[in-house]
């Protein structure tokens, strides 16, 4: 029978219930510092606070605390919001923290124990240059072997025994993709193969990139229904051409709602879009037959997003950006088709 892997156990997949498909609860984003305006140093070198909320709400990636979301105000903080989502119907987050962001299950299952909230936890490994020594050599044998033990057997945790994850991601990369990279597509393709698990990957800010990684993923032997790409809304911004990448049957994944800045730091040659151009995005895949595809999310990767900090939290896409949608004409079904049915067919394992 099919079952969804959790952090505390398994569960029938009509116990998933509303899903966020790709967030975080404890990482460390402090690679991906970016230095701010001389101007402003000084405010961004602060802890965050109200005083400096609005420059880190500009410049999110020039504060090192911001970055930091696994200190213990930060793990206070996700817990008090993922209360708060449960309480506002939420049921389930997919934490795709993966090796080399500094992977915490201990606080996973801690989340879902004091929340309520499905925790399902990821393997797989994100980009080169945050891999150790012990993990950037691996062979795609090795690589396989580790994703195949995470979600078979588990990971072992101090005082809590073994772990299991659920599904691979994010598979992260950068572009052009690193051959440690391709080794773990590769890697992700065999698993999913094997196990016919869910899979997700962070493809590089560039429109090439989804297509790069999804031939790999499939030339491997990927299932392309049980595959995720994230990060569309920052990565395809034509819609023509988004609409030739969904030929290859993967979920379209929209998983920045609530970042509203334009000013992308990791890539200031484009704009970031607003969640109105999300949701209008969204609306017209609706309209070309893609509503089977979906998915939707925050990705939450720093402090200034939560609740506690002056953020959305994570109730925002369903309290905020679902009935924008359903003002635009989306039926209560298509929300259950994009929050329910698709996140549970895509993390449904049969092992």
């Amino acid at each position: 029978m099919p079952v969804i892997q959790t952090v505390l156990d398994r569960i029938e997949p009509n116990l998933l219930g509303r899903t966020l498909t790709h967030e975080h609860v404890a990482l460390d984003f402090a690679h991906f510092y970016c230095s701010p305006p001389d101007d402003f140093r000084s405010f961004l070198d602060e802890k965050l606070h109200l005083a400096n909320l609005g420059f880190i709400r500009q410049y999110p990636y020039s504060s090192l605390d911001n970055l930091c979301l696994n200190d213990d105000a930060t793990r206070a903080a996700v817990i008090k919001d993922l209360e708060l989502y449960r309480r506002l119907g939420g049921s389930s987050i997919v934490e795709n923290t993966s090796h080399g962001l500094k992977r915490n299950l201990k606080f996973m299952v801690e989340v879902s124990e004091k929340t309520g909230v499905n925790v399902i936890a990821g393997t797989g490994h994100y980009i080169y240059e945050l891999q150790n020594s012990g993990h950037m050599n691996m062979s795609v044998e090795q690589m396989a072997d580790l994703y195949s033990k995470e979600i078979t057997t588990g990971v072992e945790v101090d005082g809590i025994g073994m772990v299991k994850c659920g599904f691979i991601g994010e598979v992260g990369s950068v572009y052009p993709i690193r051959d440690f990279e391709k080794r773990a597509i590769k890697a992700t393709a065999e698993i999913q193969e094997l196990l016919g698990c869910g899979v997700s990957f962070h493809p590089g800010r560039n429109a090439a990139a989804p297509f790069e990684i999804i031939r790999l993923y499939l030339e491997a032997g990927g299932k392309a229904s049980k595959c995720v790409m994230s990060h569309l809304d920052r990565t395809i911004f034509n819609f023509d051409q988004l609409l030739e990448f969904a030929k290859f049957g993967c979920y379209i994944q929209y998983d920045l709602f609530g970042t509203e800045c334009s000013y992308y730091q990791l890539n200031s040659a484009l704009d970031m879009p607003s969640d109105g151009h999300r949701i209008n995005y969204f609306m017209k895949l609706i309209d070309e037959g893609l509503l089977e595809r979906l998915l939707m999310s925050h990705d939450v990767h720093t402090k200034h997003r939560l609740t506690s900090f002056g953020g959305h939290g994570y109730h925002h896409v369903h309290m905020n950006v679902l009935p924008r949608m359903f003002a635009k004409g989306l039926t209560p079904d298509q929300a259950e088709q994009i929050t329910v049915v698709n996140p549970t067919n895509w993390l449904q394992l049969n092992i």
